[in-house]
C-alpha cells in the first residue's frame, strides 16, 4: 500500500509470493554484480598503480644500464689483472699439475726441511704458464750436441720455474742469452736460455711453478722459444724424463 503526501490517493499494489521471490533474487544478484563490479574496479586500481611503480624502476634500470656495463667491464679488467699475478707469482699451475704450497719454499735459502719439501724442489713441472711446442730435443755427442729441449713459444711468456731451488746464475750469455740458472740440491739445477727479460736474481730462493722469466729470443736463437735444460751432477740428461707437456 503506497501513502502519498497531500491530496494524491492511497494506492494499493498485490504482489504474490512468486513475483516477491523474483523481485529477492534479482535484488541479490543485482548486489551480487555491484560488489563483484566494485571489487574487480579496486583490483585493476591496485595493479595500475603497481604497473606505474614497475614503470618507474625499469626506467631507473634503463639509466643506469651504463655505469652497470663500466663496472662489469672494470670487473673484468681487475679479474684479468689478478689472474696475472697469480701466474707471475706462482699461484697457478699448468694444466695437470698440482698447485704448489705456500710453504714449501723456505726463505732465506734454506734447505727442504721434510719429505714433501723435498718433492716440490724436483723440478717436475712444465717450465711455461702455456703448453708450447717442442721443436727440438735433447742431443747427446760432440757433433751436433743440444744438452736441453727447445720449446717455441711467443716472445713475453712465463718461464716458471720447474721446482724449488735457489737461482745461482741470473745474467746473459753469447749463446743463452738472457738465462737463469736454479739450483735444485742433489745435484740437480735446471737453466733457462733466450730469455726476453729476467725476473729472478741471482741468490733469490724461488718456488716451484714461480716466474723467473719472460720468453724471447736473445742469443743464439732464430725464434721466439724456451731452451730448457736438466743436469744431474752437471751432465745434461733429457727434461721430458723430468716434465710432460700439458
Amino acid at each position: 500500500m503506497l501513502v502519498p503526501a497531500g491530496d494524491a490517493k492511497t494506492r494499493t499494489v498485490r504482489v504474490s509470493y512468486p513475483w516477491l521471490g523474483v523481485l529477492a533474487t534479482a535484488g541479490a544478484l543485482g548486489l551480487a554484480l555491484f560488489v563483484a563490479t566494485a571489487s574487480s574496479w579496486w583490483t585493476f586500481r591496485q595493479r595500475a598503480a603497481q604497473a606505474a611503480v614497475l614503470a618507474r624502476q625499469v626506467d631507473s634500470l634503463a639509466a643506469s644500464q651504463p655505469a652497470v656495463r663500466e663496472l662489469a667491464a672494470r670487473f673484468v679488467e681487475m679479474e684479468r689483472q689478478l689472474e696475472q699475478f697469480r701466474v707471475l707469482f706462482g699461484h697457478v699451475e699448468p694444466p695437470g699439475v698440482r698447485l704448489w704450497q705456500l710453504s714449501s719454499a723456505p726463505a732465506g735459502g734454506a734447505n727442504p726441511r721434510s719429505g714433501e719439501d723435498e718433492a716440490e724442489t724436483i723440478p717436475s713441472v712444465w717450465p711455461l704458464a702455456v703448453p708450447g711446442f717442442v721443436t727440438q730435443s735433447l742431443l747427446e755427442g760432440d757433433d751436433g750436441a743440444h744438452p736441453g729441449i727447445d720449446i717455441a713459444v711467443p716472445t713475453d711468456s712465463y718461464i716458471r720455474a720447474a721446482g724449488a731451488g735457489e737461482v745461482v746464475e741470473a745474467g746473459q750469455d753469447s749463446v743463452y742469452g738472457f738465462f737463469v740458472r736454479i739450483d735444485h740440491g742433489g745435484g740437480l739445477q735446471t737453466v733457462y736460455g733466450h730469455a726476453s727479460m729476467l725476473v729472478a736474481e741471482t741468490g733469490a730462493r724461488v718456488r716451484r711453478g714461480e716466474v723467473v722469466a719472460m720468453s724471447g729470443s736473445t742469443g743464439r736463437s732464430t725464434a721466439a722459444h724456451l731452451h730448457f735444460e736438466v743436469l744431474r751432477n752437471g751432465r745434461a740428461v733429457d727434461p721430458l724424463t723430468f716434465v710432460s707437456p700439458p
